[in-house]
């Protein structure tokens, strides 16, 4: 029915009907994108408390994991292979999320932290550098660039920031130079919100975690130009209370990993092609 509905429309308005036809089939039965690595961690009894978030330094091989709970290391840090390597728990107390800067001269370990002690509700830097602020958007509230629970935040490499507007269930695009609003994806979460927001290695899909549904959703980047509105290519249905609450991508392998704070694990899912 499909194929007869498209000869007769090719013959009303030409060749540009198969031509759109052929853009957007391959987001149609595409094959499985990732699978889950088994292997990874060599040893999952490292992990002992809720693993809040990951953070991958592709530079160096290494993946640092965030956990909460009482008289557990906070931070984590394994190889790339899944072997655990050392922890630390220095002026950590309750770490929600971390980011991992590679400049050309250091590295950087991000972590905010809403604990409730002396190093409570801070944003720490482990490495020194000329950090202050240079860019800020956004309010609370539910309009234009306003945010509910702003609970990630990207950038990709034509300059526009892309935020997990969580509570709002949607995704807000910024230019990072001007900070102007240039678009926002809500169709794609009416389930549930973003939580987390990176992109491919290649920066053709990003990646979002949705933690009450217990999935991933991988949506087509838009290239230079209008945002447009969502398109969901794939989906990652993990397994029930996995709570996805922050993802990271090795933006050498590709490979993605999911701290989830329902099962209290990071997984790791590598791309298949």
């Amino acid at each position: 029915m499909a194929g007869a509905l498209l000869a007769v429309l090719a013959l009303l308005w030409g060749s540009e009907v198969s031509k759109a036809f052929d853009y957007v089939s391959p987001w149609k039965g595409q094959q499985q994108m990732y699978k889950l690595d088994i292997s990874w961690p060599k040893i999952p009894e490292y992990f002992t408390g809720q693993t809040f978030c990951v953070a991958v330094d592709s530079l160096h091989g290494l993946v640092y994991v965030g956990q909460r709970g009482d008289n557990v290391p906070k931070v984590l840090v394994f190889s790339e292979e899944g072997y655990f390597l050392y922890s630390w728990n220095d002026t950590v107390e309750m770490p929600h999320g971390i980011f991992v800067l590679n400049t050309a001269t250091d590295t950087s370990v991000w972590i905010t932290d809403v604990g409730t002690g002396k190093y409570g509700h801070t944003v720490k830097q482990y490495s020194p550098s000329d950090y202050r602020e240079i860019w800020m958007a956004g309010a609370n509230g539910t309009g234009i660039g306003q945010f509910k629970i702003p609970h990630s935040v990207t950038v990709d490499p034509v300059g526009r920031v892309w935020v997990a507007d969580r509570d709002n269930k949607r995704i807000q695009v910024f230019d990072k130079v001007t900070g102007e609003w240039l678009g926002s994806w809500s169709s794609c979460f009416a389930e549930d919100g973003p939580y987390s927001v990176r992109f491919t290695a290649d920066y053709k899909y990003l990646i979002v975690a949705q933690l009450n549904i217990n999935r991933l959703a991988v949506l087509a980047a838009p290239v230079v130009g209008s945002i447009g509105d969502c398109v969901m290519i794939q989906t990652i249905q993990l397994a029930d209370e996995t709570k996805p609450h922050l993802v990271d991508v090795d933006m050498k392998s590709g490979a993605v990993y999911v701290a989830e704070i329902g099962a209290q694990q990071v997984q790791r899912y590598i791309p298949l092609s």
